[in-house]
């Protein structure tokens, strides 16, 4: 087993517009990109539990095989730079992800 950031050659997260949160995940080999994805690791219930959040804020969670990345998007709890926004631009979001385990 493999920690999810120690696999990606690019683990971020970022703003996607005030009201959702993008977390792209990059790799440089496809081989690589293949093994993250079919272990399935990366699910819908992952997230929601990772992040906690409800079905209903989980955006899609989509697999683009010609860039090797997969992107995550999900609504955020406040707007961004609004009172009770801890992240203003959602650069630190991509943390619960790292210690993900890949078989």
């Amino acid at each position: 087993m493999d920690r999810l950031v120690d696999l990606a050659q690019m683990l971020r997260s970022k703003n996607s517009g005030p009201f959702l949160i993008t977390l792209d995940v990059f790799f440089s080999e496809e081989a690589v990109y293949r093994r993250v994805v079919d272990s399935g690791v990366i699910s819908e219930a992952n997230i929601l539990k990772l992040y906690h959040l409800d079905a209903s804020d989980l955006c899609g969670i989509y697999f683009f095989d010609a860039a090797l990345g997969i992107k995550i998007t999900y609504h955020r709890a406040v707007s961004s730079g609004t009172c009770g926004d801890r992240d203003v631009y959602g650069a630190q979001q991509h943390a619960p992800l790292m210690e993900l385990l890949i078989p």
